[in-house]
């Protein structure tokens, strides 16, 4: 599984990336947003890791610019901030896992593993609709 892990500090990036790899994840680093897509764009990925509050920009920005490329990305958001407002969240955002920073490498890896198993949930109540319909 190929994750894409977008964060502006560095330090947070090369910690979440080195959890992936030992647990046998392919990981591609990006610190902004703009290089995340652009990544995103140029190769295959099977799920995100995205900082809500990027320097440059808004993650959640980048959530939406990446689920209308792959509208079944497994996504975790990740924050430093202790309480987020997603009140405002567009629909492409709603089967995202939130993870507070800081947090665990089994944290991590639980909150990979959810974000990966709502998208499945999401495709089977979809198919089961449309068997319906």
């Amino acid at each position: 599984m190929r994750i894409l892990v977008v964060d502006d500090q560095k330090d947070v990036r090369a910690m979440i990336s080195m959890v992936l790899r030992v647990n046998q994840f392919d990981v591609v680093e990006a610190g902004t947003a703009t290089a995340g897509l652009q990544l995103f764009r140029e190769q295959a990925f099977d799920a995100a890791i995205v900082d809500i509050y990027l320097e440059e920009s808004n993650g959640l920005d980048l959530v939406s610019g990446l689920r209308a490329l792959m509208p079944d990305l497994p996504v975790v958001a990740v924050s430093g901030m202790s309480a987020f407002d997603g009140a405002a969240m567009s629909d492409e955002l709603t089967r995202v896992v939130y993870l507070q920073k800081p947090f665990r490498p089994a944290e991590l890896m639980h909150a990979v593993e959810l974000a990966r198993t709502a998208v499945k949930d999401n495709k089977s109540a979809a198919s089961l609709s449309a068997c319906a319909g």
